[in-house]
């Protein structure tokens, strides 16, 4: 039994024909226990040799055993002469001699596998818990990863504070050169608007409060893989728009190390339930 993640839950089930309720049985126990998962059970049998005993098919060999006396008295009647036939010619007769059915112990194999079910399922949710648990510990070393560049993030973005200004200075007398005459709210509009280009003041606020959600999330004890995956898109979109209006090489650098941890935490989360 094996499985990977999925966004629904896929069963596929190769049992051997023949065991009456063991597919449903695997089935229904999976469906209860899992909610997503791409999930394969295989079963294969094998029968020893030793496992069955020769022994004789008495209604058959009654059949060959007419057959030949029939044989005999219709050779006699042409005068015809025949040897007698062995006993080895005729256990060598296709069906007189064969391998014991174990027909009689389908039921009792088909008992013990059912019983087995629950052991297998229950072994199956413990190892997706051993790896859940290892999983949860990864993500949440990547998230406080996440939390210390976007604090360093915070005060690179303060520290440039004094080069955004000497910029915004610069735009403004382009704007003043550029033109003869302009109107206050004009140039406070055009003002705002350079302000807004470089502030990262709510990209690092919504990055934050990401963090808390998915760190939230992460004590839950239930499926939160959907909502990890639609964070780690929500903290991908805002990396890049910090690293949009960096404009100072230290803020720089500090997004792309944030959108380096960020690209190996989703492909992580893809890996929740």
């Amino acid at each position: 039994m094996r499985g990977v993640n999925a966004r629904g839950l896929d069963l596929r089930l190769r049992v051997p024909d023949g065991i009456e309720g063991l597919e449903p049985a695997i089935r229904a126990a999976l469906t209860k226990a899992l909610a997503r998962g791409n999930v394969t059970v295989n079963l294969r049998l094998q029968r020893e040799d030793a496992d069955g005993a020769m022994a004789l098919d008495e209604a058959y060999l009654d059949g060959v055993l007419k057959a030949l006396d029939q044989v005999q008295e219709r050779a006699f009647a042409m005068g015809v002469t025949l040897g007698q036939p062995t006993a080895a010619d005729v256990l060598s007769q296709r069906g007189v001699l064969a391998f014991a059915k174990s027909e009689d112990d389908s039921e009792a194999l088909a008992a013990a596998l059912i019983g087995d079910v629950a052991h297998l399922v229950a072994d199956f949710l413990k190892m997706r818990a051993d790896e859940g648990a290892a999983l949860g510990q990864v993500i949440a070393d990547q998230l406080d990863q996440i939390a210390q560049l976007t604090e360093a993030a915070a005060g690179a973005a303060e520290a440039r504070a004094p080069q955004a200004r000497q910029n915004l200075t610069k735009a403004l007398r382009r704007v003043m050169d550029d033109v003869t005459e302009i109107e206050e709210g004009r140039l406070a509009q055009e003002l705002a608007l350079l302000a807004v280009k470089s502030d990262v003041t709510e990209e690092i606020d919504r990055l934050k409060a990401h963090v808390t959600a998915a760190r939230a999330l992460l004590d839950q004890d239930k499926p939160m893989g959907r909502k990890l995956d639609f964070l780690a898109q929500e903290f991908n979109r805002e990396a890049n728009t910090l690293c949009a209006k960096a404009q100072a090489p230290a803020l720089t650098a500090i997004g792309l190390d944030l959108k380096a941890v960020i690209d190996q935490m989703r492909e992580q989360i893809q890996n929740v339930e």
